[in-house]
């Protein structure tokens, strides 16, 4: 056998170039890294002699560097993906909080963070977290519970397996999810004779599970007994590619598609199949066709609360819950008759088996919440209030074309546009698995990478930019253009409205009712500016749109900051639905008393099957 010799930070760096896609690309574009001890002489080594084989680039914070990898995965619907590397310590325990939010998105990711020595000999080193009762736990030990596979590397050899394990659970569409590799510092300089043929590039493959014949037919035969269907697109729709045959299959079977956070833009909602978002933070239509449904098909979805109204929202006595998923955890939630199968290949068999099969499609109701969206999203009297979200939703909406993708995470504007914003396919853009404040900057950079044809709007509060927004610095040195829209409404507007809604007084949300012995003055333009992005405060909705509009013609990012009402939420009417939010049974205050007999009535409507 040939061998060659090699480090074994040389030999990870060199196999990760050398691993494909069915397209010819690197399935990992590369890798970010901020280095200290523990990667920076071994792994920093290797990376600096790979070069442009394997690119590296270096961000600002290892939590948003990992966001930023995060969401480039998710533009390529977990096709292609990025590693991120840091030091022990803190550098590592940064990435944590970017593990758990790519492990509930079921988004591939490379964590490498530096671990202690594996021989000890210096022991404790700077950084290191001792265990008194366990002598193998190092920090890198807090990844455990929030990535798919974990290893920690104590012997070069050990890579040999664990590489190919790390890629299979990335490329695996069930088991999809960050992998963590704790690579000790001493074993990443340590050489060892390696096969050669370690290194010969790889193809790998993302399998289509066909379901099995058994349930495709319950399914199938479920389907056809029923007169009021709906299907819920999920997240694993667009993961699976399936959104040309979920249109072919909606509108040959007349069944109306509501939308989840990670499932909207799967179809463009200029279809007339699509009735828009589903749930809590969902459209009239959508909410009154899901409480009518006599069948919910769930297609790629976890049913998440506020997809199912904490399960108050699927409200016919005789409705039927059918989970189409390719993993079976997830298709056999709350009790549902699951469909173990790739979203795409599922809807080609359940086709073939319904010929004939039509149910039935409000096309009034969705053309009478189309006109009401409108509506809210007008511009507003130029010499009136604080213009609201949605009246910034609409002028971002009218200044852009259907090239748009709409991005965020947190606070009000994740339910304000999964509501009102009106994507074409692939047009939308949201992490709400996690919610994750300070996602919004990096991910728009990471989207921005992957999606560099398409205009990349990032909406986002004046909390989440406290957060997070330095690497908008990082994104001005690589000349990644998107623009960020800053809605600031001084505080945390979105919780201050939850907490009232609960019956709690306004506290600790907004800076005024907030315990500081001066109110803040942030100039969040001259913020951005001094990390190189162009911006610009607007005042009127008109402002706003021009400014949107001049954005496309810079190659940084743009940030345009506009005041906002810090009390208007997003929704209207008919629009939205309860959420389960827990009110305190026992309370002073008459309006927690009153709000907790609505928490009551609201709660005896919930049905879940387990």
């Amino acid at each position: 056998m040939e061998t060659i010799r090699l480090t074994a930070a040389q030999a990870m760096v060199r196999w990760l170039a050398a691993q494909m896609t069915e397209e010819g690309e690197r399935f990992l574009e590369g890798i970010w890294a901020i280095f200290g001890h523990g990667n920076v002489a071994g792994l920093g080594a290797a990376l600096h002699e790979a070069g442009d084989t394997f690119p590296t680039w270096r961000g600002q914070n290892e939590q948003t560097m990992a966001h930023a990898a995060i969401a480039f995965a998710k533009g390529h619907a977990r096709r292609r993906a990025m590693a991120v590397t840091s030091s022990i310590g803190p550098g590592a325990t940064n990435m944590v909080t970017a593990a758990a939010l790519a492990h509930v998105n079921r988004l591939p990711l490379l964590l490498i963070p530096g671990d202690v020595f594996a021989g000890r000999r210096p022991d404790p080193v700077l950084q290191q977290i001792e265990d008194f009762g366990d002598g193998t736990v190092s920090a890198n030990d807090c990844f455990r519970p929030v990535v798919r596979y974990f290893d920690r590397i104590t012997r070069p050899e050990q890579l040999l397996s664990a590489l190919p394990r790390a890629f299979a659970v990335m490329t695996d569409p069930a088991d999809c999810g960050p992998v963590c590799l704790s690579f000790c510092q001493d074993v990443q300089a340590e050489g060892f004779d390696w096969p050669r043929e370690f290194f010969v590039p790889r193809v790998w493959r993302i399998r289509r599970p066909e379901p099995d014949a058994a349930e495709l037919a319950e399914v199938a035969a479920l389907i056809r007994g029923a007169k009021a269907p709906v299907i819920v697109a999920g997240g694993g729709v667009i993961y699976s590619g399936a959104e040309a045959m979920l249109a072919e299959f909606a509108t040959r079977h007349a069944i109306p598609v509501i939308e989840t956070q990670a499932g909207k833009s799967a179809l463009a909602q200029a279809h007339p199949m699509n009735l828009g978002a589903a749930g809590v933070d969902g459209s009239a239509a959508a909410n009154a066709a899901a409480a009518a449904a006599d069948l919910v098909l769930g297609i790629g979805t976890r049913f998440q609360d506020f997809t199912t109204g904490s399960w108050s929202l699927f409200a016919n006595p005789a409705r039927r819950l059918v989970s189409v998923n390719v993993q079976a955890h997830d298709a056999r939630k709350h009790g549902a008759v699951p469909l173990v199968a790739d979203a795409r290949v599922a809807l080609e068999r359940l086709s073939a088996q319904l010929d004939g099969y039509r149910g039935t499609v409000d096309a009034p109701a969705r053309a009478a919440w189309l006109a009401a969206v409108d509506a809210h999203c007008a511009a507003p009297d130029p010499d009136g209030p604080l213009p609201s979200d949605a009246q910034v939703i609409g002028a971002v909406q009218r200044a852009t074309g259907p090239e748009a993708i709409a991005m965020g995470a947190a606070g009000t504007m994740p339910g304000a546009l999964k509501l009102l914003w009106q994507p074409s396919q692939g047009g939308y853009h949201m992490e709400y698995g996690f919610s994750c404040m300070g996602y919004e900057i990096a991910g728009a950079m990471g989207l921005k990478l992957a999606r560099p044809e398409r205009e990349v709007i990032c909406f986002t509060g004046d909390g989440s930019y406290m957060m997070a927004n330095s690497e908008l610095a990082t994104a001005v040195m690589r000349r990644v253009p998107f623009t960020v829209v800053l809605t600031d409404n001084r505080g945390y507007g979105c919780i201050n409205r939850l907490q009232q809604a609960c019956g709690g007084a306004a506290f600790n949300n907004l800076y005024t009712e907030c315990a500081v012995e001066a109110q803040p003055e942030i100039d969040y333009v001259a913020h951005a500016a001094s990390l190189g992005a162009h911006a610009v405060r607007v005042v009127t909705i008109a402002d706003l749109e021009a400014e949107i509009t001049a954005a496309r013609g810079r190659d940084i990012p743009t940030v345009i900051v506009i005041e906002t009402s810090a009390t208007e939420g997003p929704g209207f009417g008919a629009a939205g639905h309860w959420w389960d939010v827990a009110v305190p049974e026992v309370s002073h205050r008459p309006e927690i008393a009153a709000a907790y007999d609505r928490y009551l009535a609201q709660a005896a409507r919930v049905r879940r099957a387990n």
